[in-house]
């Protein structure tokens, strides 16, 4: 299936309008089986957990954080945020937590991004959420370098029940979920800004 997408070049540069309230979640639920089945977001970088270091980027950029995780939930909680577990068991994909942060989340936009990419950028969650304040919008996705970046995104949480029906009739891919609900894409410069942690060998770099 092909997507469907705008393509926001200047998401920023329209006459400045406040960004509506994101709730964030953070996507820990994953098997990571590259990383030998260890809990990623747990797993030390840099003298801390990687998820710590998603915290730190995060917190200044909205209004309340939440957590998905599948298991360590008493050390995720340590962290002082709700950690929510997929909206289906089996660990079905990002698609699964991204459902449980839609049913959860506190605000209308649901800002998502992954447990794995510590260096975040500092303006990620105001130029995902610009297509939301300047224009009815359901979803928007990152891109860099040519390539979307499906689990940098913000959902409005009115598609909660249009990923449950997806998630029912056997949809795991998140690229098609999108495509189907037609989506913008916010494009950023740094793809270090994107570089994610999949390897033990990756901790060093």
């Amino acid at each position: 299936m092909s997507l469907s997408s705008t393509r926001f070049d200047d998401a920023m540069s329209a006459p400045s309008v406040q960004p509506p309230p994101l709730t964030g979640m953070i996507l820990a639920g994953g098997m990571a089986r590259r990383m030998g089945g260890q809990d990623k977001g747990l797993i030390p970088y840099q003298g801390r957990p990687l998820i710590a270091h998603i915290l730190e980027r995060l917190e200044p950029q909205v209004q309340t954080i939440l957590i998905n995780a599948n298991r360590s939930h008493d050390q995720y909680a340590q962290f002082g945020h709700p950690v929510i577990a997929d909206a289906e068991d089996g660990f079905l994909g990002p698609l699964a937590g991204i459902l449980a942060g839609l049913r959860a989340a506190q605000t209308e936009l649901l800002l998502c991004v992954p447990c794995d990419s510590p260096r975040i950028s500092s303006d990620l969650a105001a130029k995902l959420a610009s297509p939301f304040a300047q224009a009815e919008a359901q979803i928007a996705v990152a891109s860099c370098a040519g390539r979307l970046q499906p689990v940098f995104a913000v959902l409005h949480t009115d598609l909660s029940d249009a990923l449950d029906d997806f998630l029912r009739r056997g949809g795991r891919k998140i690229d098609e979920f999108y495509g189907a609900q037609g989506f913008e894409e916010i494009p950023f410069e740094n793809p270090d800004e994107f570089r994610n942690i999949n390897t033990h060998g990756e901790l060093t770099l």
